[in-house]
């Protein structure tokens, strides 16, 4: 039974960075357990109690993690780690991997919620001017028997489709709700990461992901000295994550069916092209496992490059957008003033 104490993705992150740590400096994974143990939470002390007994009684690492609740992508890092053999550098690539994409989000955040709490507080003066001010300037226009002016006409209309909007948005969400619920859940991990990618902008990125994280994986396993078929095999045996038992499944027919290792990751359209470019390169040179290691870090230089641009764009558009809105409202409040003070 999985523990209802959670732990937070960013101690998750942090704890897998000090075992690495440990690991490194000489301690073996109990001890560093125990190490860390020691200067927590009463709480988290009684679950790595726990961790330190399953892991006495023959359980492995990943699965201690799993029963934590701990995010699946690092489960799987700990899982390849096991079986390579270089746990320590494992934990300490999975953690800083996590806690990156953290902190990208927590930018992300805190970029947006200034412009976002601006624009909400736009849409509502928005509002109260169509629906309240605007009236007003409409019956004196009738009462002075004056033209409404065209900017106050355009108001009006905007204030119609508003709802229109609102609802609309409303009625999408709900269905992307219960496609995601309904049929998105329940397909193979392939097909989902295939849909995925196909997403606007946000796809681009999730490639990179993908590629990044599946290169990271072959690059350690392969760098362990094992065959092709071996890293296979450590795939399709992943019982942390269905994608990488699915994507070693579906490999492992094709290299049976004759065809290449480079050639087949073709097949896959979540994963970057140059991934069998790099493969081949890796299989003529003899060292596989190096060219994927430095292709993994090709892609999260780009990953970080493309995140960091995409937040410089961000907070001007919303600006922008924002003071497009509140020049709008002054025009909607002084206009029909001058166009009344043109009618006297």
């Amino acid at each position: 039974m999985k523990w209802r104490n959670e732990w937070k993705a960013a101690e998750q992150a942090y704890f897998l960075k000090r075992i690495g740590e440990l690991l490194t400096r000489g301690y073996s994974l109990a001890e560093a357990i125990h190490s860390i143990a020691s200067y927590i939470e009463k709480a988290r002390k009684e679950q790595l109690a726990k961790v330190i007994a399953d892991l006495n009684e023959g359980y492995s690492f990943h699965q201690a993690l799993s029963e934590l609740g701990f995010k699946r992508v690092l489960v799987s890092y700990v899982y390849f780690a096991e079986q390579h053999g270089d746990l320590a550098e494992a934990l300490k690539d999975g953690s800083q991997m996590v806690m990156k994409r953290l902190e990208d989000f927590r930018r992300l955040q805190r970029l947006a919620a200034y412009p976002l709490f601006l624009a909400a507080l736009t849409f509502v003066l928005f509002f109260f001017v169509d629906k309240t001010l605007l009236p007003k300037f409409t019956s004196l226009y009738d009462s002075m028997d004056v033209e409404q002016a065209k900017f106050t006409r355009i108001i009006y209309f905007l204030g119609d489709l508003l709802p229109v909007i609102f609802y609309g948005l409303v009625v999408c969400l709900i269905a992307f709700v219960l496609y995601f619920r309904l049929y998105f859940v329940k397909l193979p991990s392939i097909q989902q990461r295939k849909k995925l990618v196909r997403i606007p902008v946000a796809g681009k990125i999730l490639k990179l992901l993908y590629t990044q994280s599946f290169s990271t994986q072959l690059s350690y396993l392969f760098s362990g000295g094992l065959s092709v078929y071996e890293v296979m095999e450590i795939f399709r045996k992943d019982k942390t994550e269905s994608f990488s038992a699915e994507v070693g499944i579906a490999i492992e027919q094709m290299l049976t069916d004759g065809k290449e290792f480079s050639t087949s990751l073709s097949e896959f359209p979540f994963l970057e092209e140059e991934l069998c470019r790099v493969v081949k390169l890796g299989q003529e040179n003899g060292r596989l496992g190096q060219e994927l290691f430095f292709y993994s870090r090709h892609c999260l230089a780009i990953i970080e490059e493309r995140t960091e641009k995409g937040m410089r764009v961000i907070q001007p558009v919303l600006y922008s957008f924002i003071g497009l809105l509140i020049i709008s409202l002054y025009l909607a409040i002084l206009l029909p003033m001058f166009k009344l003070i043109e009618g006297i």
